[in-house]
């Protein structure tokens, strides 16, 4: 039974990392100093990056998707969506995971790629559409912070 994910984590920071040939990648020691070692990984609905969750995160996916108002049919189609797509992985004693093959294929990783903190899971991104998204983040980020008064 997988260790349910603590409170105190929060997936923070971006590493950059080579994949590589047998497609593992080092998750950085801090986020595996919590206790998880067990993931699943799913390509975002955008097909723009592997997410990577803890069982704990993984889990409360379906539970918003039945929690929602959308129609039962809906609700279905979109859990089966979310768990065909998913692989779970571990990481070995060196703190690496092994990627999917088809999953590298579809969102384009392969050699440098970026890990990136998303509170309760972590990303791992194709490095040079890291950068553009990163730029549009930063510049939307400044915005928010102006405006909060942060």
């Amino acid at each position: 039974m997988p260790s349910p994910l603590p409170k105190s984590i929060s997936y923070a920071g971006a590493f950059e990392r080579s994949m590589d040939s047998k497609k593992r990648v080092t998750v950085p020691a801090d986020w595996l100093n919590a206790g998880v070692q067990e993931f699943h990984a799913i390509p975002s609905p955008t097909g723009e990056y592997l997410m990577i969750m803890p069982p704990v995160e993984f889990d409360a996916w379906e539970e918003r998707i039945r929690a929602s108002e959308l129609p039962k049919d809906l609700q279905r189609k979109a859990i089966r969506a979310f768990y065909s797509q998913a692989r779970a992985v571990s990481a070995d004693s060196n703190g690496r995971i092994l990627l999917p093959e088809e999953q590298c294929e579809l969102l384009k990783l392969e050699g440098d790629v970026v890990l990136v903190g998303a509170r309760s899971r972590f990303e791992i991104w194709n490095t040079e559409r890291w950068a553009v998204v990163r730029a549009e983040e930063n510049n939307s980020f400044r915005q928010v912070a102006e405006l909060i008064g942060l």
